[in-house]
């Protein structure tokens, strides 16, 4: 008899393709057929039900979402610090996430491609808007309904390859030099207001707030424009007003610039902090520098 993964037939969603996603790069559903019906006899028949199905219960393997009384989170689920109630998808992440992660590490760190499905494109629209694109339009025939539903569950599921990609081996790993930029910051300046990232082009912004936060340092480290006389100045222009060797420029709005040295951009920063910013722009914006 054929193992099945059940969903809902009809127009189809982001949530229940990328719970069917999920569920078949997990060695327990890899091989499952996808049945999509609302008929309760033949979903009554399947191994795991998602989206669709009136039930919520882990132990039977029953994902839905829809029914009255439903409210489930990731904290009533005792997973993770997060409210907002959950879709199938998050149901079934929710459960089964974390191997779901450990299956996509595995096969991205061995080089195994994940499915042969459709190139991944741009387009106007979030994630489930561009997975509602694969669904027949009003003008076209729905005879591929199941064909569709395929496509899209491999669209959204290389955007979600291509995220854990990048949080495992990107975003997390930049965590530590963010974190030692921090730590080092008064070997900058005595004020501990300037932080030196020496690894440029790092993801930092989300792991510095984090930090930040943890630390509680926020005061200690006030975000404020760069001088307003130096705005929009560039090159030669830009060294003469600053009184800085080898500027390259600062954006008019004062929220970056930048040096041709590390040790200039160093000094830009402090005689900046001296000067302050100038005017009566916001001093909550982030000052960077560029060398």
């Amino acid at each position: 008899m054929t193992s099945l993964i059940g969903t809902h037939s009809g127009k189809f969603h982001c949530d229940e393709a990328f719970a069917c996603f999920m569920l078949k790069q997990l060695p327990k559903f890899k091989e499952h057929a996808i049945l999509r019906t609302r008929d309760a006899s033949q979903l009554e028949k399947c191994d795991i039900v998602v989206d669709v199905g009136g039930v919520f219960d882990h132990s039977k393997q029953r994902y839905d979402h829809h029914q009255r009384g439903f409210t489930e989170t990731m904290r009533t689920l005792e997973k993770l610090n997060f409210d907002t109630k959950l879709s199938s998808a998050g149901l079934v992440y929710a459960h089964y996430g974390k191997d779901v992660i450990n299956q996509s590490i595995d096969a991205i760190d061995n080089g195994i491609a994940q499915y042969d499905g459709v190139p991944r494109y741009h387009s106007p629209g979030n994630l489930s808007a561009r997975t509602g694109q694969f669904n027949a339009h009003w003008n076209e025939p729905e005879n591929d309904a199941d064909e569709r539903f395929q496509k899209a569950m491999e669209f959204i599921g290389e955007e979600f390859v291509r995220s854990v990609k990048y949080l495992a081996n990107v975003w997390w790993p930049a965590r530590e030099i963010i974190e030692m930029a921090v730590e080092k910051r008064f070997e900058n300046d005595a004020s501990g207001r300037i932080i030196l990232i020496e690894n440029g082009g790092c993801p930092w912004k989300e792991h510095f707030f984090d930090i930040e936060a943890e630390k509680n340092i926020r005061d200690d480290n006030n975000r404020q424009p760069l001088p307003a006389a130096w705005r929009g100045l560039r090159d030669d222009d830009l060294s003469k007003e600053s009184g800085i060797p080898g500027g390259v420029f600062v954006h008019i709005s004062g929220f970056i610039g930048g040096n041709l040295t590390r040790d200039g951009a160093l000094a830009m920063a402090r005689k900046a902090l001296e000067l302050g910013a100038g005017d009566e722009e916001n001093p909550a914006k982030k000052q960077k520098m560029e060398s």
